[in-house]
């Protein structure tokens, strides 16, 4: 069973019009035509699943059509599995059943690229040298560490107080990556059958986290151009009252949007107003490629807001240590709650994290050089190479979310498996699939890297026909 809530957002006549744009261009019959963009919006990600569409009296009125287009063409949704309609709740929006691909055991020889990660920055070898010169002074301590070392937690703080907000050691508490943070504060402040605000496309291990915390998912959609579909975030906000709300505000994975800061604002007013905590994921925020390099501030600086972040994206993924950012209260019960996931976080890779915060800028403008050559080389090589995709170049993060321009992606990710390239499908981003004309491309390996997964793509766009997506997406560990 799928753990969402339907019916949680409803689209209007008037906002389904806007996004239906130029339905009527099609030579199709007027039904099947106003069919296809509907289904399209879907497999975009525009229309997230659960959606309740217009009632087909109040469609046909705003399209200025016949009942007969309208109720012919959500036959034909219903008919390819698109929508559901439930007596009582109207038409919803959701994908069809898709059976599941085994995950490859080994991808020795294969080209992985479904991880946005970088290689471990300089120093750290001699970092790790240096800490394990200062583990002597820990070593008559029992070792676990449930909320952090003061030495970390004091370094970590003063990152939030170089980017503009106040933050003392005591409000840090360190953990085993962003990862680990996400699932631990679904733990404490979600029940079972609460909602959970996430963003369509998005982080695809917090959906599992909040999941597996009992919460039921409310998708709100995010684009490259728009960003998040403010509205509906509100609208889901006052209508679900959910006691979390998880963002990625700045680079967000995987679309490259930033938040604006007025739209923070609201936001984070409009969370308070119905005692949402928003969660906000920072892991990307110092990942600036183009504009300022000055850190920016904090989703708290402007209102109720609880920080993720780690060093798995700056420093290395090797080095498991991430942390929250929260008030004491929150704190006190993170810790006392953590005990029945784990005893703690390692001390050896605590002290070399604090070695490494001590000369972090220079490690953030190393790795903006290293992502705009990498950005670069990966956006001009797509579009040279296939012109009818639609390739972003963001300011900042390790991705690029790709329009591919036809509902394809999964069937090009197992085809460039063949090619010798592992690449994330779009739908892997989705609350329940979806984005099948998406592909999201890191650009944060080496070149030689780089020249490969472009070569392989295509060769892999080649043996595609692009016009069914397949029945069964190739699943994928993503980060």
């Amino acid at each position: 069973m799928t753990n969402f809530d339907h019916g949680a957002t409803t689209v209007s006549s008037r906002a389904l019009g806007v996004l239906l744009d130029s339905w009527r261009a099609s030579s199709a019959p007027g039904y099947l035509a106003l069919a296809d963009r509907i289904r399209l919006l879907v497999l975009d990600g525009r229309l997230p699943v659960g959606t309740r569409l217009p009632s087909e009296r109040d469609l046909c009125a705003h399209l200025g059509v016949s009942r007969t287009t309208v109720t012919a063409a959500y036959a034909a949704l219903r008919d390819s599995g698109h929508v559901d309609s439930v007596r009582g709740s109207g038409s919803l929006v959701r994908l069809p059943a898709r059976s599941s691909v085994p995950r490859p055991t080994t991808t020795e020889g294969l080209l992985d690229l479904t991880k946005a990660a970088l290689p471990a920055v300089d120093g750290i070898a001699e970092a790790a040298q240096r800490a394990a010169g200062r583990l002597g002074a820990y070593l008559d301590d029992p070792g676990y560490d449930p909320v952090g070392r003061p030495v970390l937690r004091e370094a970590i703080a003063e990152r939030y107080r170089l980017r503009g907000l106040e933050t003392s050691a005591e409000q840090i508490v360190v953990t085993l990556g962003a990862q680990h943070a996400i699932a631990l504060l679904a733990r404490v402040l979600v029940s079972r059958g609460d909602r959970a605000v996430v963003e369509a496309p998005g982080y695809p291990h917090a959906f599992e986290a909040l999941r597996g915390a009992g919460a039921r998912l409310v998708p709100v959609s995010v684009t490259v151009d728009d960003g998040w579909d403010e509205a509906a975030l509100m609208q889901t906000l006052r209508r679900t009252s959910p006691p979390v709300a998880y963002l990625m505000p700045d680079f967000h994975n995987p679309t490259g949007a930033t938040m604006p800061v007025d739209q923070r604002v609201r936001v984070l007013e409009a969370a308070a107003h119905e005692g949402t905590v928003v969660i906000a994921d920072e892991t990307m925020a110092e990942m600036a490629i183009d504009g300022r390099r000055d850190a920016p501030l904090p989703m708290a600086a402007y209102g109720r807001a609880v920080s993720i972040g780690s060093v798995g994206k700056s420093l290395w993924g090797g080095l498991r240590i991430g942390w929250i950012r929260a008030e004491r209260p929150l704190v006190d019960r993170l810790v006392r709650a953590r005990s029945a996931g784990d005893l703690g976080t390692p001390v050896l890779e605590q002290l070399v994290v604090a070695e490494l915060l001590g000369d972090f800028d220079r490690v953030l403008e190393a790795r903006a050089g290293h992502l705009r050559r990498g950005r670069d080389r990966v956006v001009r090589g797509l579009r040279d190479a296939f012109p009818s995709w639609q390739v972003p170049s963001p300011a900042g993060g390790l991705t690029t979310w790709v329009g591919l321009g036809a509902p394809v992606s999964s069937q090009l990710t197992l085809a460039a498996r063949r090619e010798g390239l592992l690449l994330a499908a779009g739908p892997v981003f989705g609350v329940d699939g979806a984005f099948e004309r998406f592909l999201r491309v890191p650009f944060s390996y080496a070149e030689s890297d780089t020249d490969r997964a472009l070569a392989a793509l295509r060769a892999a766009w080649d043996g595609v026909d692009g016009v069914q997506a397949p029945v069964s997406p190739l699943l994928a560990e993503v980060v």
